[in-house]
């Protein structure tokens, strides 16, 4: 039974979850019996998504490279302003993420994710044509970094809720390892490639790449086919249509009234706030404290591709072996543990570039471990039609200390040393796993096939 919002009741869920350890019998059975699903290479519209996916990932490597170079060494910035691109960028998902999420459950979602890619083309061009005419400002790269995380925002949300539009539920943790192969592919082959651009020709030129990158992804998404329909607005007890306010609060409400996803929001909430301080002043930790150049910052950046793509491979087989509960708290943990390299970074071009990878490896690894699995459930257990607000309120929480954490991280390092600084993020970030570890998200064993039966509403 489901409550006036659509969430399931954590007794149902732990009931359903407990039945199901009870009959192994059973699913032995069952599973002796069932064919074998299709691989989702088959899936037309899905290679489609994935492709998209696969190109504008390959691009943002070369912004993450290059923004904060030309911030940090063409414009000169001080830390904080360098640090200030970060919390400038995070800003909109906490003005704009709740309001886009219950929006975006009134709206077919592909539309959206063509035009965020097409504007945030449109954004990033407008660097190398200032930089051609002679006036590119710090202040140019703030006005380019909120309209690129605005547009992300609406972009992410309607990309988390158009997956289970195309995919089933069964087919969920499938689909979003493969989107994390693609990141894998991008990381590994991204920094690299960035770090050699940028080492022959200007960084702001580098942008370009990028910008292209997002027009070739918005035409692989306008290209699915898969109807979606539009869903029914909302209706009070009076029968008039509820209020944006109205379904914002519907949304906060199911996922803080959950103790699943509270305690998981909770949980990357930290480790989000952690990084942010720690990533926010590196830039200018490696390339003017330790002197590295671009190309060797972005080849051990490579390095965490194969992290990516080592987390995609494994997360499943993971999650069957010990339980989706236990991988989610164990990659946390592990997360946590990967930033501690960091701190002791060398100037020493060779050792920091070990250093500084074997990190990046560590780090997305169990990153891609976490988001597979604790994405995956949170999908499964969300009506179609709370999608949008479950993920934008999960967004909210989990993005929305990103920006603080940039502060922290510009405020701090301005006034500690900065290998000082990176360590106090990485403490933080350790501590992480212990709000799912305190949580019942440690005794799930399978992803629920809960609430996927309220669909969205047809035209």
């Amino acid at each position: 039974m489901l409550d006036p919002i659509g969430s399931v009741p954590d007794a149902e869920l732990s009931a359903e979850l407990a039945a199901e350890t009870q009959a192994p019998t059973e699913q032995v059975r069952t599973a002796a019996t069932t064919p074998k699903r299709p691989s989702l290479w088959g899936h037309a519209d899905y290679r489609k998504l994935w492709s998209a996916a696969t190109v504008s990932l390959m691009g943002t490597q070369v912004s993450q490279l290059a923004i904060p170079y030309i911030a940090a060494i063409v414009l000169g910035a001080s830390v904080f302003q360098v640090a200030l691109l970060g919390t400038v960028e995070m800003l909109p998902f906490i003005l704009f993420t709740l309001p886009a999420g219950a929006w975006l459950d009134r709206v077919r979602r592909r539309p959206v994710l063509i035009a965020g890619d097409l504007g945030r083309a449109a954004a990033l061009t407008s660097i190398p044509l200032a930089y051609a005419a002679g006036v590119l400002s710090i202040w140019q790269l703030y006005a380019v970094g909120f309209i690129t995380g605005l547009l992300t925002v609406l972009f992410d949300v309607a990309d988390q809720s158009y997956l289970p539009v195309i995919l089933d539920a069964d087919d969920l943790v499938e689909g979003n390892a493969k989107l994390q192969v693609s990141a894998a592919a991008a990381q590994f082959v991204g920094p690299g490639l960035a770090g050699g651009i940028l080492a022959a020709v200007a960084a702001p030129f580098a942008i370009i790449i990028d910008a292209a990158s997002f027009v070739v992804s918005g035409s692989f998404i306008a290209l699915i086919r898969k109807h979606e329909p539009k869903p029914e607005r909302k209706r009070a007890a009076d029968g008039t249509h509820t209020s944006l306010p109205t379904e914002i609060a519907e949304g906060l409400r199911y996922v803080l009234g959950n103790r699943y996803l509270r305690m998981i929001a909770a949980s990357t909430g930290t480790s989000n706030l952690g990084s942010s301080l720690l990533f926010s002043i590196l830039a200018v930790f490696v390339y003017r404290e330790l002197g590295l150049s671009p190309l060797v910052v972005g080849l051990s950046g490579a390095c965490a591709g194969g992290g990516l793509l080592l987390g995609a491979m494994i997360s499943a087989p993971l999650a069957r072996r010990f339980g989706v509960g236990p991988v989610i708290i164990g990659s946390m943990f592990m997360s946590g543990l990967a930033a501690f390299p960091i701190v002791f970074l060398p100037s020493q071009p060779i050792l920091a570039g070990v250093l500084l990878g074997s990190s990046s490896f560590a780090l997305s690894a169990a990153a891609v471990v976490y988001n597979v699995n604790q994405v995956s459930f949170r999908q499964a257990i969300t009506p179609l039609d709370m999608q949008g607000r479950m993920n934008a309120t999960m967004r909210f929480i989990v993005w929305g200390v990103m920006p603080i954490g940039s502060v922290l991280g510009g405020l701090l390092g301005s006034v500690l040393p900065l290998r000082l600084t990176i360590l106090l993020g990485a403490i933080l970030s350790s501590t992480a796993f212990v709000w799912v570890l305190a949580s019942p998200v440690r005794s799930l064993r399978d992803i629920p096939k809960a609430s996927r039966s309220d669909a969205v509403a047809s035209d």
